[in-house]
């Protein structure tokens, strides 16, 4: 559905040339990563784990702003996109090393370390084909 979405907007974008299908990959990407960051900051409450579980929540709203700026594709500018693109890259990386510390106490920690991996490789996707796009211009 993200991919149709993005489909239909590629000529609103102000960044024409843009990859829609790694844009729409790293929503999803963000959108799994916010999900399982919600869930494993919940998993923690009660833990006495509060870094760990303030990392979760931070990264959970890092990856939500993200998904949402690539939503608006006509309002897209390259270098306020390329800050935030490597900034969530590094929030969720920072949160998969949090995680991977309580991963073999709670499953839900293993889950969101590979989210958050997952998102922050979707993210230096992203990066990497817009800075492409930007050497091809």
């Amino acid at each position: 559905m993200t991919m149709q979405m993005m489909e239909m907007h590629v000529a609103e974008s102000s960044m024409p040339g843009m990859d829609m299908k790694l844009m729409a990959e790293c929503i999803e990407a963000c959108s799994a990563c916010e999900q399982a960051c919600t869930m494993c900051a919940s998993c923690m409450m009660g833990e006495g784990t509060a870094m760990h579980m303030e990392m979760c929540m931070n990264t959970a709203d890092m990856c939500n702003t993200m998904m949402r700026m690539m939503l608006r594709p006509s309002g897209m500018m390259m270098d306020s996109m390329m800050r935030m693109l490597d900034a969530t890259m590094v929030q969720c990386r920072m949160c998969a090393d949090e995680c991977m510390k309580h991963a073999d106490m709670h499953e839900d920690c293993r889950v969101c370390a590979e989210a958050c991996r997952q998102a922050a490789m979707a993210c230096e996707k992203m990066m990497d084909s817009m800075q492409m796009m930007m050497a091809d211009s």
